[in-house]
């Protein structure tokens, strides 16, 4: 018996990746997938619906839920590395590990990853340095089921760049924004309180389960630049 909608939805997710259902397969009814969740059918629409809205499905009326066979999220996801950024801007990149536990991810990190939140993860916390400063504070969970063994020493190469250099991924997604810092945030970066940051978010896949969850916080005054 599965729990929450979370629940359902990751394995939802974990049907589509390992294609138990194919993109443009029609998967069960939502009568049939409570029966067999042992759920309120409203639960499982809660499910569907959201990973409707994420473009992983189509649901039309009459005609059921279907794999959706095109993915919305076309443009290619590059991740650089973060001392190479710096460096590049003629600094000298340095990193602090700050934190390092293993246990359960926040509900919102568990339903970006698709995983129960029962799901044990490596949590990590990396403040990078440009010449000295602050430039950068990295919270990432990791999932160690896809990691190769052994693991590195995390306070002598960072996860970033261990990741890119590492691990392959399959799919991914990215998402920007503007932040005020945390008390939190502030205090690690010897910012004011409530300072403008420059977030990115960022998820990583191979072709059947999530790698890593990360949350860049940016120190003011970060620019980024891409090519179309």
């Amino acid at each position: 018996m599965i729990g929450g909608w979370e629940d359902i939805r990751a394995e939802v997710l974990r049907r589509i990746r390992v294609r138990d259902w194919p993109p443009g397969d029609l998967i069960p009814t939502e009568e049939a997938l409570a029966i067999e969740f042992g759920c309120a059918r409203a639960t499982v629409n809660r499910a569907l619906r959201e990973l409707a809205e994420a473009g992983v499905l189509e649901r039309r009326r009459k005609a059921g839920t279907r794999v959706a066979m095109l993915p919305i999220r076309k443009a290619t996801l590059d991740i650089p590395v973060i001392r190479q950024e710096i460096e590049a801007r003629g600094q000298t990149h340095a990193f602090r590990l700050l934190q390092q536990h293993e246990g359960p991810p926040p509900v919102p990190v568990a339903s970006r990853l698709g995983l129960p939140a029962t799901a044990r993860l490596i949590y990590l916390e990396t403040l990078h340095l440009a010449d000295g400063q602050p430039f950068v504070l990295e919270t990432r969970w990791l999932n160690p089921a896809v990691l190769p063994a052994p693991l590195p020493d995390f306070a002598a190469l960072s996860a970033n760049e261990w990741l890119v250099t590492h691990i392959a991924y399959a799919t991914g997604d990215i998402a920007f924004s503007a932040q005020t810092a945390t008390a939190h945030e502030a205090t690690i970066m010897g910012l004011s309180p409530h300072a403008a940051l420059f977030i990115t978010e960022r998820t990583t896949w191979t072709a059947e389960a999530p790698i890593t969850f990360v949350r860049l916080a940016h120190a003011p005054g970060y620019r980024v630049q891409t090519m179309v």
